[in-house]
């Protein structure tokens, strides 16, 4: 593998992040999620991103969509934002970003430079305050995991099958290196956001030849490497590449959709509690802590409900992460800065155009259970259970790749089937409105009209 270079840039030394001046590093900071790639349980809307634009550009043409999603992305993370993650000391950013603004399908090689006009914004705000910036590429052609964050309309990773998403990705890292080789404020490149190889047998080569063609270009940026199965497994890794960082997420059941108390059974029967946080998180980091190279956990922290006595349990399973972080020198990102209210450190207050028009969709939403993250899977019981039984009774040693029967059912029959029928109704809210009624939408994303959750901000700012 490439050596790293001596370059003044922040860079592996062993165990640690070291910065240019040869101090040590802990990094602490949040994922941008929601932004240059969108969810829909962060911004509202149903089913996947691209899907779900392509349904608003029909109903507002070309000018008014280019208009809002342009004002939406400016106002979801600007200088106010990188502002108060600096004043609040926090040294990282993570930003995921969806190939689509890069490269197109239908001109597949062809880099858009006009792509990376918000992500070299961004990267200078954040900058300005002393934070580094971490890009991560979280959506790929193909779709490199099964479910809807890699903008997947499907249950089927086809990254993996064919060799031309595969060099198409090659393509945009090369140009992605390109353009950010000599910018010291850019901590690496997260080359795949939780990759999930059912074959585990492409991810690993791929991994190295992605990882040359980086270094051919960038000799000194660090690379971070999610493991396969939604950054969870490392057996595809052997010796430890040069100035490589090998990137765990680390959720705890029982602060996502299926928790319930903590510690506690959760809704799939397994007992939670400190000790299995522990055990989960020991398991995870083992290939970094055996390697010697630095601890990153690239995404971690529970889901908020709004019932106070389930998110007090949820504020203690971060208080015990938080603490594990600190005893083994991890560094981390949280997941997330910015939503409507479900995860983010700040998010949309109620009172707001985009609260107020999107509120009932929301609800909708959760009632029928159609966003996967922070659902139970269940949606319209009397409905879903019968199609769980009948799939277990009939097929019982059926097991499916990344995590069985339960969620491969949930994902076709509501993240796919009743979702994304939801998106032309999500798109129909928008139609009839003027350009100053779409500003108003999009300008609701701004941290001026958004509430910070105090609580984990002070979690944060002690972990």
């Amino acid at each position: 593998m490439s050596a790293v270079s001596s370059a003044p840039f922040l860079h592996v030394e062993g165990a640690s992040f070291v910065d240019a001046s040869g101090e040590p590093v802990r990094l602490r900071g949040v994922c941008i999620g929601g932004w240059l790639n969108m969810e829909n349980f962060i911004t509202g809307y149903a089913a996947n991103e691209s899907l779900m634009r392509e349904k608003v550009r029909e109903v507002l043409g070309d000018e008014k969509y280019e208009r809002f999603f342009e004002r939406l992305l400016t106002a979801f993370f600007d200088d106010a934002d990188a502002q108060f993650l600096g004043d609040n000391g926090f040294n990282v950013v993570r930003i995921p970003v969806n190939y689509h603004h890069l490269e197109r399908d239908d001109a597949p090689f062809e880099i858009i430079e006009d792509g990376f006009r918000h992500l070299d914004r961004v990267i200078e705000q954040c900058a300005a305050r002393g934070i580094y910036s971490v890009i991560d590429l979280h959506a790929l052609p193909g779709s490199q995991n099964q479910h809807w964050h890699s903008d997947n309309p499907t249950h089927i990773a086809s990254f993996w099958l064919h060799k031309h998403f595969q060099d198409r990705v090659v393509g945009i890292w090369e140009a992605i290196a390109t353009r950010y080789k000599g910018n010291p404020w850019v901590a690496g490149y997260n080359l795949m956001n939780e990759p999930a190889d059912p074959s585990r047998k492409v991810v690993g080569p791929f991994y190295e030849r992605l990882f040359e063609a980086v270094r051919a270009i960038d000799p000194d940026h660090i690379v971070f490497n999610d493991g396969n199965t939604y950054s969870t497994e490392f057996d595809i890794f052997g010796e430890p590449w040069p100035n490589t960082v090998y990137t765990l997420h680390d959720y705890v059941s029982a602060g996502l959709g299926r928790g319930l108390d903590y510690p506690g059974f959760n809704m799939d029967g397994v007992w939670i509690d400190r000790d299995f946080a522990r055990a989960k998180f020991l398991q995870r980091s083992e290939y970094a802590r055996g390697s010697g190279t630095p601890i990153f956990v690239g995404e971690f922290a529970p889901i908020y409900t709004g019932d106070e006595r389930i998110d007090a349990m949820r504020r203690d399973i971060l208080r015990d992460q938080l603490e594990l972080y600190r005893e083994y020198d991890a560094s981390w990102t949280t997941w997330m800065y910015k939503d409507l209210g479900r995860q983010g450190l700040v998010s949309v207050k109620p009172d707001t155009p985009y609260r107020r028009r999107f509120d009932d969709f929301v609800a909708k939403k959760v009632r029928l259970g159609v966003d996967q993250w922070g659902s139970t899977g269940e949606g319209v019981k009397e409905v879903t259970q019968p199609v769980q039984d009948l799939v277990a009774a009939e097929v019982p040693d059926f097991s499916p790749y990344p995590w069985g029967r339960f969620d491969w059912v949930r994902t076709l029959l509501l993240n796919i089937t009743i979702a994304q029928p939801l998106a032309d109704e999500y798109a129909e809210l928008f139609r009839g409105l003027d350009d100053a009624e779409l500003d108003a939408l999009a300008d609701s994303f701004s941290f001026e009209n958004c509430a910070v959750r105090e609580t984990l901000l002070d979690q944060l700012k002690e972990g």
